[in-house]
């Protein structure tokens, strides 16, 4: 059993409520995947990464967990992820569920019996507080979801946590018996047959014991990181990870290079990968709403950053999407006349780094981010309590629909596209989001029939990271570090080195003459621009790698 299969993967991430509706109530469901298995077994991929499909009110799309071991009615049952399980394995194919144990929904049964008395047994599975005075919270700190990270319960005349929604409780990791029901918890997945996790905000658990007021009402010094991560991610390891053939990623805000080779060196026993978002805000001043445009040469700088501080120590994950994230051929690609072009740039720019590449449903075929007309059209909680909150601050209508056009969780997911039919043959009924209404052209069906599609890029590009191991092990060197337009980078193995470049401008450039001098003469291993013959003059979007 290869103990490091994950590091030759692709996972494709499925946000089951709008990938595949089969029963018509305009929800994605499980039976739904199951029907496009045999799609993404032609793709390529090796690992299927879940968004959360537990028992849940719903007031996070399911990252408020009411049961942990009950799959919710909205994406089907207890039989139809056992069979998803069987189907996926049979095309060998891995299933990853999202661990999502920071905090809970309110409705769990452990909040319920909490919230009951200050003396009930599951009082300490929740972070409860005095308040500084009777009309002040223990802290000043502010929820990621607007408004006070505290609130007040009548009842027992206290306030629990919450960093998220208010109907999110924080789980307290300093409980052990809490932490004891968590393990038994994963193992009763594994012990199924699950191939691992994908754990939510995992270095959030351990907080700071004094509980300081934040600057400005930011608490993230006091619970990113915190003071007993390190030792909670150890115990899980040996108590359930260690005993099973599986691979995890942790998501972790805040988690500096230096974080990361803790979290994933395999000495210390902890996660093989962390998520980091330090990419994903290089197009914003701090606020992701108050958007900028991206500065190419630091976005390399931070590419660099990462793939040299983890080299030969810990491991990294490759995205550029996911449910949180706009889609990236709007984001930084061109979406109109470069659509295909861009999205097959980028592609490359990501694949040949070192590391796992996640895609996310959609991103195959270039699916793009969404304009809906009126804001009643959205659905995403974040969305929708930013727009009520920067629109008393003075923000005019139109700046805020700009910024939700850019920046909005939603352009993750708006239902995928299938097909030309109605609804994208999302769904036969009314689809719980609206479909982007490119869909007639943009669709799975379209880009199966086209061999220059972004879908059969995707397929080459995951079956080089099989074939050419310098992707897997090489060392990753930057070139170019201030050209504004091209990013250029070279990965050096011991047999075989690759060069990359990749123009993420509109417009023609020239390639620097020293990386022309490198590339001069040397094969072509993939490019999306392939009847050129000047390698001088990069078109725009162009994006190859050669062998040198």
């Amino acid at each position: 059993m290869n103990q490091e299969w994950w590091k030759k993967s692709v996972v494709y991430q499925i946000y089951p409520k709008s990938f595949n509706d089969t029963n018509g109530d305009g929800i994605g469901d499980i039976p739904g995947i199951i029907e496009k298995l045999d799609y993404l077994k032609e793709l390529g991929v090796d690992v299927l990464w879940l968004s959360p499909v537990y028992d849940s009110p719903q007031e996070d799309n399911g990252y408020d967990i009411r049961n942990y071991r009950k799959v919710d009615d909205l994406f089907g049952n207890m039989d139809d992820l056992e069979r998803l399980l069987e189907e996926a394995h049979k095309r060998d194919l891995k299933l990853v569920m999202d661990l999502v144990v920071n905090h809970t929904s309110d409705e769990h049964p452990w909040f319920v019996e909490s919230a009951k008395s200050k003396d009930n047994p599951y009082r300490d599975y929740y972070i409860w507080k005095e308040g500084k005075n009777q009309e002040e919270p223990p802290t000043n700190w502010n929820s990621v979801f607007g408004g006070s990270v505290w609130e007040y319960d009548e009842n027992t005349e206290q306030y629990y946590l919450h960093l998220f929604a208010k109907k999110q409780p924080d789980l307290n990791w300093e409980n052990p018996k809490l932490r004891e029901d968590i393990y038994d918890m994963m193992k009763f997945w594994l012990d199924k047959g699950m191939d691992g996790f994908r754990m939510d905000v995992i270095n959030f658990i351990s907080k700071d014991p004094e509980y300081p007021d934040g600057e400005q009402g930011d608490g993230s010094p006091y619970f990113m990181n915190g003071p007993r991560v390190h030792e909670f991610l150890q115990e899980m390891n040996k108590e359930v990870l260690s005993n099973y053939d599986v691979m995890t990623v942790g998501e972790m805000p805040g988690a500096s290079p230096e974080d990361a080779k803790h979290y994933t060196n395999p000495e210390n026993e902890e996660l093989n990968m962390i998520f980091t978002f330090e990419h994903m805000d290089l197009d914003s001043d701090g606020d992701k709403w108050n958007w900028t445009n991206l500065d190419l040469v630091a976005l390399k700088e931070n590419f660099e950053k990462w793939q040299t501080s983890l080299h030969g120590v810990g491991w990294n994950s490759l995205y550029w999407n996911n449910h949180d994230q706009p889609r990236i051929v709007s984001r930084f690609g061109d979406d109109g006349e470069y659509r295909v072009k861009s999205a097959k740039m980028l592609a490359i720019c990501l694949h040949m780094m070192q590391g796992t590449p996640y895609i996310y449903q959609g991103e195959e075929i270039g699916m793009t981010n969404v304009r809906f007309e009126t804001l009643d059209e959205y659905r995403d909680i974040e969305l929708l309590n930013m727009y009520e909150e920067k629109k008393e601050q003075g923000w005019s209508h139109e700046e805020l629909m700009e910024a939700i056009y850019v920046k909005g969780r939603d352009n993750a997911r708006t239902p995928m596209q299938w097909g030309d039919s109605e609804n994208a043959g999302f769904t036969e009924g009314t689809p719980w989001i609206q479909v982007n209404p490119n869909y007639e052209s943009i669709n799975a069906a379209a880009a199966m029939e086209d061999e220059d599609s972004v879908f059969y890029f995707y397929q080459q590009l995951i079956r080089l990271r099989k074939e050419l191991d310098v992707i897997t092990d090489g060392r990753f060197e930057l070139l170019l570090r201030e050209d504004p337009n091209v990013f250029a980078y070279k990965r050096i193995g011991g047999a075989e080195s690759l060069l990359v470049v990749c123009n993420f401008s509109s417009r023609e450039v020239e390639l620097d003459e020293e990386v022309y001098q490198q590339v001069e003469g040397n094969p072509v291993v993939v490019t999306n621009d392939s009847g050129k013959e000047n390698r001088r003059m990069l078109a725009p979007y162009e994006g190859v790698v050669y062998r040198i």
